[in-house]
């Protein structure tokens, strides 16, 4: 790889930032602003406003009709003007009929839901290259899967590494990429980061922007929290929990390409360029409260969970009782996000989905595994995380959380926290869970912004 490469920008630009012809001429302007911008990875064209249609939806629509042997082309046709209303608009000559007709006769003989997808990315990234005046570079000719679906780094390394060698920009669109023999696999939804961030690090680019509409990953929801304060700077593990916990603004798993070669990402906001974003760093050497102001650095949450709670005298004594419960839900495919316990009682945190349908037959398992006391299920559950480096040093930080909910007369049901001491995670009943990031969040920021 070139060292004009290494010194580039990989950009990638989400759905919202190439909704419109609008959008595409701010994308160009971003890119044209600086030099060291070069490869870029788009994703299909977004919503236009709220009661708008994605791309990738309409094609989803085209696939299922198709497999029910129903017309599509009203579908197909909305599609072919959405793209030809942008090039029309930009003065562009690009015209997707040929490729749209090839699509629709693909999806007649049986086309995957996968293949369908992804030609929201193929399309949008020919058109951006003809407006960008970049060489397209087809992700199914770079990207690598296995016949599973799985991923393959080294393949999809050497494979990027060798057809951008001897281009100093390209346009590479993202979200999918190609098995063995040639089929079509995506990433799962948002995957587009996932692409950008292998090209950022098959270029061994000195950053990797992802461009949205927001301007960087906010402390909390700003459905929660309103005007919630943006995060300056991120380590890859604390981005990593609040992703887990439900933030997502950035796939969870765009951080792992960038992360193993050190590339920081950059999140920014397309409708504001100019605003500085969030910057995704890979360590931790700067303290959170210097970048930031405050000792936490984000909240996150989610609902949607359940607790087996288990009780026997003596549990502790037993050997072997934490096995046994943990075989039955393995017997059924249970995978769990937490497990606190006490001498004689033990709680196992998991997904309701993952439980559902299955109650009866797990309760009735670990009875006749471990004979408890008493074994039920409570369900309503949310769990929510507080997350930062800063909690590493700064003491009272646990205690300052459960004061706030204590004010806010909130129960919580469950405490874990990691040897880490990067995270701390509360259960708490699925009807407090919005008034309880509102209560850390003042408790930590709010009343930092305040004071200043």
């Amino acid at each position: 790889m070139s060292e004009l490469a290494m010194n580039s920008k990989t950009v990638k630009f989400g759905g919202s930032s190439l909704a419109d012809a609008g959008q595409f001429r701010k994308v160009k302007a971003i890119i044209d602003s600086d030099p060291a911008r070069r490869y870029v990875v788009p994703s299909a064209p977004g919503k236009r406003f709220s009661a708008d249609t994605k791309i990738t939806d309409m094609l989803y629509t085209c696939q299922r009709l198709a497999a029910e042997g129903s017309d599509f082309s009203e579908t197909l046709e909305k599609i072919r003007s959405r793209y030809l209303e942008i090039a029309k608009d930009l003065g562009l000559s690009f015209d997707p009929s040929d490729e749209l007709d090839r699509i629709a006769f693909r999806l007649k003989e049986g086309a995957t839901k996968d293949f369908a997808a992804s030609r929201g990315e193929y399309l949008n990234g020919l058109l951006l290259s003809s407006y960008l005046g970049f060489p397209f570079v087809d992700a199914a000719d770079v990207v690598r899967f296995s016949e599973n679906g799985t991923l393959l780094m080294p393949e999809t390394m050497m494979a990027m590494r060798e057809v951008l060698a001897d281009k100093p920009c390209a346009v590479i669109p993202g979200f999918y990429g190609a098995g063995p023999n040639g089929e079509i696999i995506t990433f799962s939804r948002g995957g587009s980061d996932i692409t950008g961030s292998l090209v950022a690090r098959a270029v061994r680019a000195a950053m990797y922007e992802n461009w949205t509409d927001v301007s960087g990953v906010l402390v909390a929801d700003p459905r929660i929290v309103q005007n919630a304060a943006v995060i300056n700077t991120i380590t890859y593990e604390e981005l990593r929990e609040l992703s887990y916990m439900g933030a997502t603004v950035l796939h969870e798993d765009a951080i792992f390409p960038v992360r193993a070669a050190g590339i920081p990402i950059n999140i920014r906001n397309t409708n504001a360029p100019e605003d500085p974003g969030t910057l995704i760093v890979p360590d931790d050497s700067a303290d959170s409260d210097t970048q930031t102001g405050y000792t936490i650095t984000g909240i996150a949450g989610k609902k949607g969970f359940c607790a087996i709670n288990i009780q026997k005298a003596m549990m502790n004594a037993e050997l072997g009782f934490c096995r046994r419960v943990l075989s039955v839900l393995e017997e059924e495919g249970i995978s769990i996000e937490h497990m606190p316990s006490g001498i004689d009682t033990m709680s196992i945190i998991l997904a309701e989905d993952a439980i559902k349908g299955k109650e009866k037959t797990v309760l009735s398992k670990i009875k006749k595994a471990v004979s408890p006391d008493s074994c039920d299920i409570e369900h309503g559950i949310s769990l929510l995380a507080v997350v930062g480096r800063g909690m590493r040093r700064t003491r009272g930080t646990a205690a300052r959380i459960f004061a706030a909910l204590a004010h806010a007369r909130i129960n919580v049901k469950m405490i874990d926290q990691g040897s880490s001491e990067l995270n701390i995670i509360i259960g708490m009943l699925e009807g407090d869970f919005e008034e309880a990031v509102r209560r850390i969040y003042d408790m930590f920021v709010g009343s930092v912004e305040h004071d200043a």
